[in-house]
This record gives C-alpha cells, structure tokens and sequence, in this order.
C-alpha cells in the first residue's frame, strides 16, 4: 500500500478541522495529474514549511478535473474556502494565468472521512526535503513506510477509526475497511462514470448535469455509483418525483400520469422506451437491478 503525504495551504486546513466535514476536497490550481494513490489508500496533510508536521488526513477516493463552478457545486465549504468568490481567489493566488474562456479546470483530490490531528499529536515528516513542493509518495512495504502506517494508525485509535490495510497487513494485524464516499464524491464519481453526459439524452452541457439516487439517501440508498445515474436537472426532478423510471435492462419508462397531472410531457414521452444512451463503462458502476427494482416499485407512477 502506498500512502501520500500532500502539502496545503494553513487556511484550507484551519477551516476544515474547525468544520470537521466528512469528506474534503483536496485542491490544486494545477492540471497535473494525481496518480500515486489507489481508492481507499491513505492520503496526509502537511502544512507548507517550516511546518514539516503531518496535522491530519483522510482516505482517497478519486482525482478529477473539474471546472470551479462543479468543485463549488459539489462540495462547497468542503473546499476549505468561505464562498465560491474566495475559492476563485485562491486558485489565482497560485494560478495568476487563468484563462476563463477557456473553461479552466482545477485538479481535485477527493478524500472521505478526514481526521485532524490536535498540535500535540502532530507527527515529523520523515526524510522530506525542502524541495518537496506538492507531496510525496510512500510504500509501506519499506521500513520508513511501515513506522509512517503504524504512527498514523496509533493516532487513530482514540478516534475507533480503522486505515485501509496494505497488502500485507496479517503482518500487523491490521483489520480492513472501505471508506464511503460522500455527498460531493458521489456527484463527481456519477459525473465522470457516465463521461459527464446525461444517460437519457446525451446532453453534456455540465452545469445542468446532476447525480441522481435511484434509492434516495434519505431512504437509505447509498453515496454508491451504482446507485447513481446522472441525468439532466429536469429528467433528475421527474425520476425522483417518480414520473421516470427504468426497466432491468436500462429501458426508459415516462409515466401516463406526467400527461394525467400536467397535460403535457411530449418533451420527455419521446423517450419512453428508449435505452439510455449513456451507461459506464464498467459494468460494476451501471445502476444496480435490485436499486432499480425498489425505484419501480417505491417510486415510480407507472
């Protein structure tokens, strides 16, 4: 298992441990990509220099590009900023250059269920150089990585938190955990699974674009891709209010009483019928048949 220790701004991070959100996003102004990590492993905070210390972290979900407007949209205050003005103003602060016209994107580490370390138990960041400028890698399978795995994990322990386990953790006995994605990792992980266009109708126009629950969250659905299926705002209100649905083998299904209690619906009974046109490309992230079915029969008008 690797794990990555990432360096941030002490703003970002007094906002967020005052917060305590469930999940952060972990932004840069930056298009570079992040690939040091796979989902679950452990990703930490270092405050930039002379504050070599590792203040807290959290677990690695995904990276994405994404533009402003959808890293606001998603995750908010998550952002580690006050307003969406004030994330602007950060990204330029270390992107003077930023082109507008051209739809500018941010690099976007999403964590789920950050920690925050009080000073006390902040840790030394072991054989870091003051070259270091976004964050390094280390693997646990190196001695400097196992002492770093369990100095974090010991730090854990009055929080009963558990750290997703290395490949060999019956060395440690370490017990293993899946991280769940929050609110804002789920609009992202649905957003880029479905190539950021609408399932029903193709559009890709990403401000009207939402990720919709086929079993609501209120109602115990999941923060699950396979409970998700991103459609545009007006198809979104229509599945949720139930005048949409789908069949098991993706088929659109329009309501007569969207006709019945609106006397109209042409715009939407064109494609009753239809397949979607958009599914992942991953067979394990398209809607699950068993959320599907609880959808028909719970949500839907018929």
């Amino acid at each position: 298992m690797n794990i990555y220790i990432g360096v941030t701004d002490k703003d970002w991070y007094n906002q967020l441990r005052k917060e305590k959100p469930d999940e952060v996003n972990f932004w840069n102004p930056g298009v570079s990509p992040f690939r040091a990590l796979k989902e679950n492993e452990l990703f930490l905070f270092k405050l930039h220099s002379p504050n070599n210390y590792i203040v807290g972290g959290g677990f690695f979900v995904r990276y994405s590009l994404l533009p402003p407007f959808l890293a606001w949209s998603a995750f908010g205050r998550k952002n580690g900023t006050e307003s969406y003005d004030e994330l602007m103003k950060r990204i330029i602060k270390y992107r003077s250059k930023l082109d507008y016209s051209s739809n500018p994107q941010i690099g976007c580490t999403i964590l789920t269920e950050p920690f925050w370390f009080s000073e006390d138990e902040w840790l030394k960041v072991p054989e870091w150089s003051p070259n270091i400028v976004r964050g390094k890698k280390y693997d646990t399978e190196t001695e400097v990585g196992q002492r770093l795995y369990l100095d974090i994990q010991e730090r854990l322990k009055s929080g009963n938190r558990q750290i997703a386990a290395p490949a060999s953790a019956e060395r440690y006995g370490i017990s293993t955990v899946r991280h769940r994605l929050g609110q804002g990792g789920f609009r992202v992980a649905v957003t880029d699974a479905y190539q950021r266009r609408c399932a029903i109708t193709g559009e890709k126009t990403l401000p009207v674009l939402e990720a919709a629950h086929i079993i609501p969250y209120s109602q115990d659905g999941q923060h699950t891709v396979n409970n998700g299926i991103l459609l545009k705002s007006d198809f979104h209100t229509l599945f949720d209010d139930g005048y949409i649905t789908l069949t098991q083998d993706y088929i659109v299904e329009v309501s007569k009483t969207l006709h019945e209690d609106y006397g109209n619906g042409k715009d939407y009974y064109k494609y009753h019928g239809q397949k979607l046109l958009i599914l992942p490309d991953n067979e394990t992230l398209r809607p699950d048949s068993n959320y599907i079915e609880w959808h028909n029969n719970n949500v839907y008008r018929g």
